[in-house]
């Protein structure tokens, strides 16, 4: 029985993420996703033209998770709760699904893209926003320009961090809690942005 072009593609998208899984980011090739789909390298850049565009919507699946998990944690009243409820909702994420979490990471040190599509940065927008509302509820008192960049510097900063994560380098210093970086990150940044504001 012949398979639809919407089976085909995602098929495809199933066992690369099962390869990603199991073997790590730099296992994903065309050869070795053909090898555990059976469809040629012909078919697979016919469906995704390359495999950037292949990578891309690995990653988007992986925003989506990131997003349900973070937007499931029921709200506290106090908005420093929340973030740091998010931190640890991202690090547990970044850490169950570390290959995962490195093929999207590494995927921004050396895509193609010069811009990224815009059903892309969408996905990065949603996520960003949740963290958003419980920031203004503390920094009320700055512009929506003050807040825009501060948000953009703490996510490009836990964002960098998160990388490491996914690592073993972290694991040689005896004294750095993998679970508790980001937070630490967040709260030293949050307490600036506090005596700053004054």
């Amino acid at each position: 029985m012949t398979q639809t072009k919407d089976k085909i593609h995602q098929n495809l998208l199933l066992k690369g993420r099962e390869l990603v899984v199991q073997k790590g980011a730099d296992f994903l090739t065309a050869r070795k996703l053909s090898e555990a789909t059976g469809a040629s390298v012909g078919t697979i850049y016919n469906q995704f033209g390359n495999m950037d565009n292949f990578i891309l919507e690995q990653n988007m699946l992986t925003l989506d998770e990131l997003y349900l998990r973070l937007s499931a944690l029921l709200p506290d009243t106090n908005p420093y709760k929340n973030l740091n409820r998010y931190v640890d909702a991202f690090v547990a994420f970044v850490l169950n699904q570390p290959n995962l979490w490195f093929l999207l990471f590494n995927f921004h040190l050396k895509s193609n893209f010069e811009t990224y599509p815009k059903a892309y940065l969408r996905k990065l927008l949603k996520i960003t926003n949740l963290w958003r509302g419980e920031f203004v509820k503390i920094f009320g008192a700055l512009s929506a320009a003050e807040v825009k960049v501060s948000l953009q510097v703490l996510w490009l900063s836990m964002f960098s961090l998160s990388s490491y994560l996914t690592l073993s380098t972290l694991d040689k210093m005896s004294h750095v809690n993998k679970k508790n970086i980001c937070k630490l990150l967040l709260n030293t940044y949050l307490a600036g942005l506090s005596v700053l504001k004054k």
